[in-house]
């Protein structure tokens, strides 16, 4: 704005001297003008932050001892291998439209190394804490080495190390973090630890066949995440309870799978639910938890009925006796994701009585009325 202003003032100004004079003026005033804009609105300075001087290394050190795992263990891992960290440059202008504030310059670290954890082979790593707080997997990039006799080398260790230069660590079970973002951790590798599972006797390998459960559950056996609204801008998956993967599904039948490498057929449970012990009187039909859900991102529906037309399961102490039916498309979904890992797949229909307290429903067996929740 003020260059405009004495650009104007410059031209008046130096007209006196004729043209050439009103010219010169314009010239002088937008200088000055520029001037007292860049004091009044830094729009054009850059603000750069600080460098990271060095990485800094923590618990790197050679002869550590390799730890044994029996069962299931929290333990920690001793860093195998690490690159120089990598530098990413963000630059943001600060400021409104009319008012551009100066450029800042920020500079964020990631980081590519890799955690010998125990002696191999193992299952299954089911959960990792950085720093004392766990990690939710889905969000970064590690890959898991279970340390058989047969892993071969980590590609991102073999691209930095060059062909035929990488180890492949066979018998020991690794991780390798790639590209880990470092500013939640003082720009550092963090500690490490795992929680390993590993398999010490000979019954999960003779698993041929299991059931699935729970089968009341109206999300729970659904592959996928299926979230509704908390209201102001929120919600929440229904169906996520860990943060190894995106469902409880996903995690469970992976860790399932890594215990039990032989496994060959599921019996999946669907639960319907029953309301009288008398087999004239009894309505067996599929339940919800709730009648509504607040932009459900997968409507409930089974068998043709929607949730505001479902039986609601009755209440116990505050909340549902049961969980609902599971969601058709839900169902339809982990039938094909079984199939998919080479499973064999049996529908096994479930019958839950759901018969509350007080229910005031002659008893075929004499009693005053019928016995409470006699499950199915």
């Amino acid at each position: 704005m003020a260059t405009i202003v004495f650009q104007a003032a410059g031209a008046v100004i130096g007209s006196v001297f004729g043209p050439f004079g009103a010219v010169a003026g314009r010239a002088l005033g937008a200088l000055a003008g520029a001037a007292v804009d860049n004091s009044l609105f830094p729009g054009g300075r850059r603000v750069s932050g600080r460098h990271l001087p060095t990485a800094r290394m923590g618990g790197a050190e050679e002869g550590a001892a390799i730890p044994r795992v029996y069962g299931t263990s929290r333990i920690g891992g001793t860093l195998i291998w690490a690159t120089r960290f990598e530098e990413e440059v963000v630059e943001e202008r600060t400021g409104g439209k009319a008012a551009a504030g100066p450029t800042v310059e920020s500079f964020f670290y990631f980081g590519n190394f890799a955690f010998g954890i125990c002696e191999g082979p193992v299952a299954a790593i089911r959960r990792v804490w950085a720093d004392g707080r766990e990690l939710d997997l889905t969000t970064i990039e590690m890959r898991f080495y279970a340390g058989d006799d047969n892993q071969l080398p980590d590609p991102l260790i073999e691209a930095k190390q060059g062909t035929g230069n990488a180890p492949a660590y066979r018998g020991l079970s690794y991780v390798v973090f790639e590209r880990l973002p470092l500013d939640t951790f003082g720009n550092r590798i963090p500690v490490f630890q795992f929680e390993v599972l590993r398999p010490t006797g000979a019954l999960e390998n003779q698993v041929k066949a299991v059931a699935i459960i729970p089968g009341a559950t109206e999300h729970g056996l659904c592959p996928f995440p299926v979230t509704e609204s908390l209201g102001s801008g929120q919600q929440r998956i229904m169906n996520r309870n860990t943060l190894v993967r995106t469902t409880d599904w996903e995690a469970s039948f992976d860790e399932l799978m890594a215990l039990c490498p032989n496994l060959e057929r599921v019996a999946l449970v669907v639960t319907w639910f029953g309301s009288d012990l008398r087999a004239g009187a009894c309505k067996i039909r599929p339940g919800v938890e709730t009648p509504h859900r607040a932009a459900e991102s997968t409507p409930w529906r089974v068998s043709g009925i929607v949730r505001d037309e479902a039986y609601v399961v009755s209440t116990h102490e505050g909340g549902p006796a049961y969980g609902g039916t599971p969601n058709d498309a839900g169902l339809m979904a982990a039938i094909g994701d079984l199939r998919a890992r080479g499973l064999k797949v049996f529908l096994y229909p479930f019958i839950m009585m759901d018969v509350p307290e007080e229910n005031g429903l002659p008893d075929p067996y004499g009693g005053a009325q019928q016995a409470v929740y006699p499950w199915r």
